[in-house]
């Protein structure tokens, strides 16, 4: 590895040292100085200034993230001591993604909570008995009690909040944002319309 040279370090601006770390973390691949400067709209020299201190504050023992020059680039990598660590973590099982009726299901017991299960297949149109048992084998919903009726009901748990990042309940994104007006049911109308109408016209 080159030695880091003292001016190129004292004259990067702050701004552009964050700048460039920001857009390595966010490649997946190695990235050119050139790449670099085109992306940030600074000078080679400078981005090569903003490397620099970045190879400082990355050095060995220093973090436990390092910044390498591979394949013509530069990019993050992991401490090699943190190897049998990273090796244990991701061995572990991989969660699954939602199929889309989990997650139709999912949104319906988020937002109406306690819900039951024939509610749930009365909004869906289907069967809910799948998505259901699905979500609460991996622990995203819980039962909540009995409704008047006898069927159990259901809400969300505290791995549903982990999941989607969510502190509370409270930070679900309003409902309103999905729910058009009726001129915008109107519009969506004539759009679907016009586009059948254009598609019967092709020969």
């Amino acid at each position: 590895m080159r030695a880091v040279e003292p001016q190129l370090v004292s004259a990067v601006e702050p701004q552009l040292v964050r700048t460039v770390e920001a857009l390595l973390f966010l490649s997946n691949d190695p990235l050119s100085a050139g790449e670099l400067a085109e992306a940030t709209q600074a000078s080679e020299r400078d981005v090569a200034g903003a490397i620099a201190q970045l190879r400082l504050h990355y050095a060995p023992g220093e973090s436990g993230i390092r910044l390498r020059e591979l394949a013509g680039g530069w990019t993050f990598t992991s401490d090699p001591a943190a190897e049998e660590a990273a090796r244990r973590l991701f061995s572990r099982t991989r969660v699954a993604a939602l199929t889309p009726a989990q997650a139709e299901t999912l949104a319906i017991v988020s937002y109406l909570q306690p819900v039951s299960r024939p509610e749930i297949t009365r909004i869906r149109g289907v069967s809910a008995d799948s998505a259901t048992s699905t979500l609460l084998d991996r622990e995203l919903i819980e039962e909540a009690g009995h409704s008047q009726f006898g069927a159990v009901l259901y809400r969300t748990t505290t791995q549903f909040l982990k999941l989607f990042g969510l502190r509370s309940l409270d930070e679900l994104p309003e409902i309103s944002r999905w729910d058009p007006t009726p001129e915008e049911q109107g519009q969506l109308r004539e759009r679907l319309l016009r586009a059948g109408e254009a598609r019967a016209e092709v020969p």
